[in-house]
């Protein structure tokens, strides 16, 4: 007997998805280094807040307990920072992955479609294809765009449709109007939309397109956010999201119980509460942006897609290096990039490169004028 026969078939083809923060496998590339810049996570280069640290600290005494399985003070918490919702419209989950995989679990039949645009966020596909359902991709245009009547005409083949906004690798948001136009035609097409906006506190304020609010006037569309990017709390895993609260209370007969540990839900209350640091981060990444993009445009063979979030998709073809060769060169200085060739709809002619601190963007300009002199 092999086990793999035992196993449903759509999930004997399911593969791992690929991402960056890889620094656990570093010793495979640079034994006995410690001092790893990662560049390939798109987290906050600050960190946590100093004030999430400490109220962890002041929290143990909770881990030999039971924590909240309903996470009730994270909610009223987060109802209060984002305003005009209520608990009731949130659910929060162990890390913002592990929403995707539940809303899929939930929504999703067998043989249902799922239209996601071609590059972005890995995990939807898989989360799809774990439960039965079948993705569907459609290319972004040569600007990385999306094509909005493309896009349109086939929502209503689909059971559901994923947007990442800002857009995963490519940093780019989509335009209001657009967005505006794709949730109406799935609504009126009975099309559940779930809108990755993990990324949304980086974006330029004037830039911002977050969907939060319609939710009451569009009971198809969930709201996906997260505490690992823009507060730092990648570690401890936790996100949430929104949406009508019919859509909430059946996403919560899925969860499971005590997702969410105790220290991870203190964190997240002290990361919104603190806004001395949130605004710190915002400054920061808006400074570095202009920095790092205008620097990465001097490398040789670099053509550089102009972000709105904190991390940068560039195309190194004219480089004559292919993504991994890039990669293996910048860890002998000690820095982690992502090598993008595993992204549906990109190849190994693309690097993602996050946002850090200025001493830390300086050093990694350096190298890089080194490997592509």
């Amino acid at each position: 007997m092999k086990l793999i026969d035992l196993a449903k078939e759509h999930i004997k083809s399911l593969r791992l998805c690929a991402h960056g923060g890889e620094v656990w496998h570093l010793n495979l590339y640079n034994p006995g280094r410690k001092d790893i810049l990662d560049f390939s996570a798109n987290v906050n280069p600050l960190g946590p807040s100093p004030k999430v640290i400490e109220a962890i600290k002041e929290s143990l005494w909770k881990i030999p307990f039971y924590p909240d399985s309903n996470c009730t003070s994270l909610k009223e918490i987060i109802s209060e920072y984002i305003g005009g919702i209520s608990p009731e419209n949130l659910i929060v989950g162990n890390g913002s992955t592990e929403l995707i995989y539940m809303f899929t679990e939930v929504f999703i039949k067998y043989g249902e479609k799922a239209l996601i645009p071609a590059p972005t966020f890995g995990e939807y596909e898989v989360a799809v294809k774990k439960a039965g359902g079948r993705p569907e991709y459609l290319p972004l245009t040569n600007g990385f765009k999306i094509d909005t009547e493309e896009f349109i005409g086939k929502i209503p083949d689909m059971k559901v449709v994923f947007l990442c906004n800002p857009n995963n690798p490519t940093s780019l948001s989509i335009a209001l109007e657009d967005l505006s136009r794709i949730i109406n035609e799935a609504t009126k097409e009975d099309v559940l939309i779930f809108i990755d906006e993990d990324f949304m506190d980086f974006v330029p304020k004037e830039k911002r397109s977050s969907q939060v609010g319609e939710i009451r006037s569009h009971p198809n569309l969930f709201i996906l956010k997260s505490f690992t990017k823009f507060f730092g709390l990648t570690g401890l895993r936790i996100g949430y999201g929104i949406g009508n609260i019919e859509m909430i209370d059946i996403l919560s007969r899925a969860k499971m119980p005590w997702n969410i540990n105790c220290l991870a839900e203190v964190a997240a209350i002290t990361a919104l509460g603190d806004l001395e640091f949130s605004v710190k981060t915002y400054g920061l990444i808006e400074e570095e942006r202009q920095f790092l993009l205008r620097e990465l445009r001097k490398i040789r063979g670099f053509d550089v897609l102009p972000p709105d979030a904190n991390f940068f998709l560039i195309n190194i073809e004219k480089t004559g290096l292919k993504a991994d060769e890039l990669k293996h060169d910048l860890l002998k200085f000690g820095i982690l990039i992502r090598d993008c060739s595993s992204f549906e709809g990109l190849d190994d002619r693309y690097i993602r490169v996050a946002i850090r601190t200025r001493k830390e963007n300086e050093y990694l300009v350096e190298a890089l004028r080194k490997v592509c002199p």
